[in-house]
């Protein structure tokens, strides 16, 4: 009942309507031995308050003659409080403040305000001061607080975006952290189950042997393409539809990465004669470009050395920069998480390789990391 009652109260057409009534008491209190001009003028600055909201200058304009006639006051301070809350601009709501204390000192008839230096007028100017200043005071608050109100909620809503959007980059990477052990785990073991059936089938005289060998290679075969569209898909789970996948680096792109990197660059690429797998291939690709960004970053000018070779089965990547030439310039500095490296070392652990990042005597650094082939 109490709920039902306030909302009635804070309508907008109480709220409207109650500034309305108080004025039209206001001037009937002082319409006696007013005459019908007088009468008039009130009845417009009361009526004018009804376009306080969308019209507050106009709004003024309407009340200010009847103000000047007679001694109303509700419509005047409602008119400037409205042109306050209203209307933007401090100049606009100081000026109309002063317009209302002039007309209200200087009332009609004029003979009955001399213009004298003595206490009644000096008290009289500080009232007219008062009326004026604080209806505009009390409107810049509510116009100021509004404001705040609409500030807030923008700000809220921007958080709450922020999360979503925070939500979905975790989401993104979770998704690419899993994609990443999904193939580096399964096909793995997928891998080794073919190679074991590829021995059976070599191995074996038995013809029904050799059969069941060949289809198990084969569906195994068939599970390793199956599992890459997936973790395909996986991975491009945060990327928008209308958005194309490039395709993943390899070894040979590394030429073109040394090439475009804009450092002074000594390389010896020697991947061996045998394929690779494409997770050894991108984390190799993935520790070149990391090494290379970090001494842009934090070794410009230096001397860089990137070393390409296998041992056995497993492919060793070395990437090696002198002392900066030229100190860093920080003003201009790439961003950067620190993560890098760390992401590059948990990579070369999921593929049972190893990573090492350290600085060097004369004053360098050195990225290091042995990646072994599938299965081996």
């Amino acid at each position: 009942m109490r709920a039902t009652a306030r909302a009635r109260l804070t309508a907008p057409w109480p709220m409207l309507l109650l500034p309305v009534l108080l004025a039209a008491m206001d001037a009937a209190l002082v319409a006696k031995n007013s005459s019908w001009w007088e009468l008039t003028l009130s009845g417009l600055a009361t009526g004018a308050l009804l376009l306080r909201r969308r019209c507050p200058l106009l709004t003024l304009l309407l009340v200010l003659p009847g103000t000047f006639v007679n001694y109303i006051w509700i419509a005047p301070i409602t008119a400037v409080y409205s042109v306050a809350a209203y209307r933007p601009g401090l100049r606009t709501t100081t000026l109309c403040a002063s317009v209302f204390a002039l007309v209200e000192f200087f009332h009609w008839p004029l003979e009955d305000h001399p213009l004298a230096l003595d206490r009644d007028n000096a008290l009289y100017a500080i009232q007219c001061v008062m009326l004026g200043a604080a209806p505009a005071a009390i409107g810049l608050l509510a116009r100021t607080r509004t404001e705040l109100a609409a500030r807030l909620d923008e700000l809220t809503e921007g958080r709450h975006r922020e999360n979503r959007l925070l939500a979905d980059r975790v989401l993104s990477t979770e998704r690419a952290r899993l994609a990443r052990e999904m193939h580096d785990v399964v096909s793995h073991q997928v891998s080794l189950i073919s190679i074991q059936a590829g021995a059976l089938q070599v191995s074996t005289a038995d013809p029904a042997a050799q059969a069941t060998a060949r289809t198990i290679r084969e569906l195994s075969v068939r599970t390793l393409e199956e599992l890459r569209q997936m973790v395909g898909v996986l991975r491009a789970a945060g990327v928008r539809s209308a958005d194309p996948l490039a395709p993943q680096p390899r070894l040979a792109d590394l030429p073109r990465l040394i090439e475009n990197s804009g450092l002074t660059v000594s390389s010896s690429l020697v991947s061996g004669d045998r394929p690779w797998p494409e997770a050894v291939e991108r984390a190799a690709f993935r520790t070149v470009q990391e090494a290379l960004t970090n001494i842009s970053k934090h070794a410009p000018g230096a001397a860089v050395e990137v070393r390409l070779s296998t041992r056995g089965t497993r492919l060793q990547v070395e990437v090696r920069n002198g002392p900066p030439t030229r100190p860093a310039d920080t003003a201009q500095a790439l961003p950067g998480g620190g993560h890098g490296l760390v992401g590059l070392r948990e990579r070369a652990v999921l593929l049972g390789g190893s990573l090492l990042a350290a600085p060097t005597p004369e004053g360098g650094f050195v990225v290091r990391a042995e990646l072994p082939a599938a299965g081996e």
